[in-house]
C-alpha cells in the first residue's frame, strides 16, 4: 500500500513539473531531430547546436504565427493539436516510467499513464493557446 501511494504521489509531482513544461515538447522534439539530421549531414557540434535551436524557434514562431493570425477554428485547433500529440506522448511516458515499478497491473498502468498523457496534452493546448493570445494582445 505505501508504494502504490507513494507511486500516486510521484505522479502528481511529475505531472506539476509536466503541466509547466508541456508547451516545449514539440520544440525539444524538433530541436533533437535536426541536430541528428545535420550531425549525420557532417555538420559539426556547432552546428548542428545551431540547426537545433533554429528548428526549435521556428516551430513555435510557427504555431504562434497560425494561433496569432488564423481565424478559422479547425486550422488554429490543427496547430494546437500539433504541439498536444508530443506532448500525451511525453505525459503518459513520464507516467509509465514513474510508476512502472511500483504497480503490477499492466491494465492500471496503462490506464494511469494514459490519464497523465491526456492531463498533459491538455495543459500543453491550454498554455500554448493562452501564449499565442498574450504574444498577439500587444
Amino acid at each position: 500500500m505505501t508504494l502504490i501511494l507513494l507511486a500516486i504521489s510521484l505522479t502528481l509531482t511529475a505531472c506539476v513539473i509536466a503541466w509547466n513544461l508541456a508547451i516545449y515538447a514539440l520544440p525539444v522534439m524538433t530541436a533533437i531531430t535536426a541536430a541528428q539530421l545535420a550531425w549525420g549531414a557532417g555538420a559539426g557540434v556547432l552546428l548542428s547546436g545551431l540547426s537545433a535551436a533554429g528548428a526549435a524557434l521556428l516551430s513555435v514562431a510557427l504555431v504562434i504565427l497560425v494561433l496569432g493570425f488564423a481565424r478559422n477554428p479547425v486550422l488554429r485547433f490543427i496547430a494546437l493539436a500539433l504541439f498536444a500529440v508530443p506532448a500525451v506522448i511525453a505525459g503518459y511516458a513520464l507516467v509509465y516510467g514513474i510508476t512502472k515499478n511500483a504497480i503490477d497491473s499492466n491494465l492500471a498502468l496503462n490506464l494511469l499513464g494514459g490519464i497523465g498523457g491526456l492531463v498533459i496534452g491538455v495543459s500543453a493546448v491550454i498554455n500554448l493557446n493562452a501564449l499565442g493570445e498574450s504574444v498577439f494582445s500587444r
